[in-house]
């Protein structure tokens, strides 16, 4: 691969939670209700809402399989492997999946200037409690206090940790927005998904959440929408729920392969559908794991309502998508076609490294952005995110 005369911002890698990360701050009494420790036949797993979780089969990651171990699989098999082969070489949990200092040494082998870290686990399990409020406002502020201990929000201006927000409770969202805020925060993550609110569910672009997004507009900083659990059904074709255990029916061809896409594909349209950007024009929202295939049908159907509803948009629906928007493809997705439709100022680069469904490097994605000209692979692999990453204020 060609070596750049520049270092990357990767805008999708991923810690593993420390053992202690859904309880360090998490008050003993409220533990029952949000996340706690169970052994089972000699292993430890995650109890969410007194329901044992299926997330991962090792909640202690250790041992942990290599990044990218799943990247032949995804690349179309060519060597026709059981993806099962794939998972069994496993090493012992590396410092740097969970030591801030490690990981900066780490990025400096990888030639990073900088990444974005989201959770592993922590994409997961508000959907586990979404039923119960104050337990999902109670663990994630915890969770948001443990990150910023071992990670921080913005380690060293290179390690920029998002805080994980829910708008379960629009009044915790502006609290903890303003504590994220506070601590120097460059960027905050939430689940695409309705909102589960005590009074029932709401779409995110509802009125009733205007305070929060204008306290995120006026901040001038990115919300991500991060691929996670965000509890959709497959209406009775295969089993619903998050669930990384591996056996009969995991590799074969599923509507819930579709999931992760339809969220996002969901979410997006609904902030345009519904105006939000219309509202608050400062906001700047970053689709990260998310995929991009949706992209060419959520944009069609865009311009299908404006057609059929004329004057209900204050102008073209897709160009406001395009220009409060950012998309992380796939790295299997075709990266070409995203640029086409978005422009290569609103395409971002993502390894989901450490991940087995990432790459085993993040700069192993050079291969896909080779018959780009050195301009528009430089605003992808780096400038974009360094655009995202600077606040904006309003």
């Amino acid at each position: 691969m060609p070596r750049l005369d520049y270092r990357a911002f990767d805008c999708d890698n991923h810690y593993y939670e420390a053992p202690d990360a859904f309880t360090r701050h998490v008050p003993r009494a409220m533990q029952p209700r949000c996340v706690q420790w169970a052994e089972i036949d000699g292993h430890k797993h995650h109890v969410v809402g007194g329901r044992l979780a299926h997330a991962v089969k090792n909640p202690t990651w250790n041992p942990i399989a290599k990044p990218g171990a799943m990247y032949e699989y995804f690349r179309g098999n060519p060597n026709q492997r059981n993806p099962l082969e794939m998972l069994r070489d496993r090493e012992p949990l590396p410092a740097y999946y969970h030591d801030a200092d490690a990981r900066l040494r780490k990025m400096d082998e990888q030639e990073l200037e900088a990444i974005w870290l989201f959770p592993t686990l922590g994409v997961l399990y508000e959907e586990l409690l979404k039923h119960d409020t104050e337990a999902v406002t109670t663990l994630f502020r915890g969770f948001n206090r443990w990150l910023d201990e071992d990670w921080g929000v913005a380690r060293d201006q290179r390690i920029f940790a998002a805080p994980y927000l829910t708008l379960a409770d629009c009044r915790f969202a502006c609290e903890e927005l303003e504590w994220a805020l506070s601590r120097g925060a460059r960027v905050v993550v939430m689940r695409p998904s309705a909102i589960w609110t005590a009074q029932g569910t709401r779409s995110p672009a509802d009125p009733v959440f205007d305070p929060f997004w204008a306290r995120l507009a006026e901040a001038g900083i990115p919300l991500v929408v991060h691929a996670g659990d965000s509890g959709y059904t497959s209406h009775g074709y295969v089993s619903d729920g998050f669930s990384s255990e591996i056996g009969t029916g995991m590799f074969k061809p599923s509507v819930k392969g579709f999931h992760i896409e339809r969220a996002a594909y969901d979410f997006l349209i609904t902030l345009v559908y519904e105006k939000l950007f219309e509202r608050f024009p400062n906001l700047r929202v970053a689709s990260v794991e998310n995929g991009s295939e949706f992209l060419p049908d959520m944009l069609r159907k865009l311009r299908q309502t404006a057609a059929r509803m004329p004057g209900y948009y204050k102008e073209d629906p897709v160009e406001t998508f395009r220009r409060h928007a950012w998309i992380n493809p796939f790295w299997e997705d075709d990266v070409h076609e995203i640029v086409d439709l978005m422009g290569p100022e609103r395409v971002i680069f993502g390894s989901d490294w450490p991940h087995i469904e990432g790459m085993p490097q993040p700069l192993d994605y050079l291969v896909d952005l080779a018959k780009f000209d050195a301009k528009t692979q430089r605003l992808i692999l780096r400038d974009n995110v360094r655009e995202l990453n600077t606040p904006r204020p309003a």
